[in-house]
């Protein structure tokens, strides 16, 4: 289990968030089981974690498709649909191929905001067991500062596991 705390305290004292990224995982393992192919997966896994994580105003996925990146299943607003590779924090993580986390969007440069409430983000990229990127697991929150060290480290085997088990055509 992962335990972290905001980065301000809300209402004069200290919130904790929790979220137990082992069961999150066995969770969506447990729905690729249920039909890999990457629609009714990619979904399921959005909505389980825009349902579990806290403070996050956007769970989804970007895919893959014709040299950049394509808008996949989500849940929250309308999203971009197409993210070139290298624009935004979402292209710049298939460019650099690692996972970016950023405290301040307004601070990252050449952010594309597609929602103008987020403030912090943390996109992870998509690989399949060749280790080529097949898309990113992009996660937004209203917060900043919202992501930290533990998110991270919980969502990173969430992320390679969604990789190598999707079916994409």
């Amino acid at each position: 289990m992962t335990q972290s705390f905001l980065p301000y305290p809300a209402k004069g004292r200290e919130v904790t968030r929790i979220t137990d990224y082992q069961q999150l995982k066995e969770q969506i393992m447990g729905l690729s089981q249920t039909d890999p192919w990457f629609v009714p997966f990619l979904s399921n896994a959005a909505a389980a974690l825009y349902e579990e994580l806290e403070d996050i105003n956007w769970a989804g996925f970007y895919l893959m498709r014709e040299g950049r990146l394509v808008l996949g299943p989500f849940q929250g607003k309308t999203a971009c649909i197409h993210i070139e590779i290298g624009k935004g924090v979402c292209g710049s993580a298939v460019a650099q191929n690692r996972i970016i986390r950023v405290e301040d969007v307004h601070e990252f440069p050449g952010h594309i905001a597609c929602d103008a409430v987020s403030r912090s983000e943390i996109v992870l990229p998509l690989r399949d067991s060749d280790g080529k990127i097949l898309g990113v697991l992009d996660i937004d929150s209203p917060l900043t500062g919202r992501f930290t060290e533990e998110d991270q480290q919980g969502l990173a085997p969430i992320a390679d596991f969604i990789g190598r088990a999707m079916q994409i055509p």
